[in-house]
């Protein structure tokens, strides 16, 4: 099956000696990353079949967190620590986007902009929830940053999980109601007057689009799927999505790249064909700066406030699931883990004697972007 890593080992070259030079550190590594992932380059542990000596190498992920191949990995832990923190109430989901006056500036201030976006959507929506007539308290938010859009076009967005209730000043669980949780066209308001404000003093030397401002930004909260598990699968869904899947990518056939995507008016699959280099130039695009981050908590969400969330998970008749300790996530027992999880036990290729590990493969110091 034809990966992204294909595509960047053919064309990567090209795409750095044309525009290496105006690329970001952050576009550089994960070029490296995803050409290296799972090759000898590296390392990792070579088997060998105690009966017909068959010998199978298993080769290191590049833990990159744009590359479509890694992104599993650390799922079903990312998924225990969350069950820790979730609530046997309904859940709502929340989009805020961006209008495209401001698109060309956020992306031009991906490191300022990228957390106000984030903030000024998790405030907006606190602050209207916390008016007596819909919630009347403190919401809990999980709030995840998307910058594109099914054929990789820039489109900053932010997608949020929120649990439907909040605390009250006197720590009471105040519920909210199933299929309703706060006006959106009101919220719109907010969201566009804080990201304005906020935007302003994160850049204050810069002059914001002021057609934006006289438009209604698109704003809208749908009830999410129901129950701990669902939610968590749908939740994981948006937290572990890069900007393109393996499974979409169709063909290569000269310098032109042929992949699928949804056509969200019609409903339907369709496919898109680029030449190469404007293929990477949108994918690398969603690549986020260093330091960024994808994933942040807000309200009774927040690391801070685990004793207030332990009070709730008890009113609301939830019982957390015990953790990883620190020992078992300790490195050398990850490595451990990783090979009980990758290691075939069957050989694959007399299918009756068992794989051995006879060689660890020593993985090179990571070299500068």
């Amino acid at each position: 099956m034809l990966e992204l890593a294909d595509v960047v080992r053919r064309y990567g070259d090209v795409y750095l000696q044309q525009f290496g030079h105006d690329m970001p550190p952050s576009h550089h590594r994960a070029l490296q990353d995803i050409r290296h992932c799972r090759t000898e380059v590296l390392g990792g542990h070579v088997y060998v079949c105690n009966q017909c000596g068959h010998r199978q190498y298993a080769y290191h992920s590049c833990k990159n967190r744009n590359c479509p191949k890694c992104q599993g990995e650390d799922t079903e832990f990312w998924l225990q620590q969350r069950r820790q923190e979730l609530l046997a109430v309904p859940y709502f989901h929340v989009v805020f986007t961006l209008p495209k006056e401001f698109h060309e500036l956020v992306r031009r201030h991906q490191k300022a902009l990228y957390g106000v976006l984030m903030k000024a959507a998790a405030k907006a929506l606190m602050k209207l929830a916390a008016d007596p007539r819909y919630v009347g308290g403190q919401l809990g938010i999980l709030a995840v940053l998307h910058t594109w859009t099914t054929t990789l076009t820039y489109h900053p967005h932010v997608h949020c999980l929120v649990p439907a209730g909040g605390v009250s000043p006197d720590e009471r669980w105040l519920p909210a109601r199933k299929d309703y949780l706060v006006p959106v066209k009101a919220l719109s308001k907010i969201f566009r007057g804080m990201f304005v404000e906020m935007a302003r003093q994160a850049l204050p030397k810069t002059v914001l689009p002021d057609v934006a401002r006289m438009k209604s930004w698109v704003v809208y909260c749908k009830p999410a799927v129901q129950g701990n598990d669902r939610v968590l699968q749908y939740l994981a869904r948006y937290v572990h999505r890069v900007a393109f899947a393996n499974s979409r990518l169709v063909a290569m056939d000269g310098d032109q790249v042929t992949f699928r995507y949804q056509d969200r008016g019609q409903r339907r699959q369709k496919t898109m064909t680029l030449p190469a280099l404007e293929f990477l130039r949108r994918f690398l695009q969603h690549v986020l700066p260093r330091g960024t981050h994808k994933v942040r908590y807000y309200g009774f969400w927040n690391p801070s406030h685990r004793q207030m969330l332990r009070r709730i998970q008890l009113v609301t008749g939830t019982s957390p699931i015990p953790t990883a300790t620190e020992d078992e996530r300790s490195p050398q027992n990850e490595e451990t883990n990783l090979q009980a999880m990758v290691t075939p036990k069957t050989c694959p290729c007399c299918r009756q004697g068992i794989l051995v590990l006879v060689e660890t493969l020593p993985r090179p110091p990571r070299p500068p972007p």
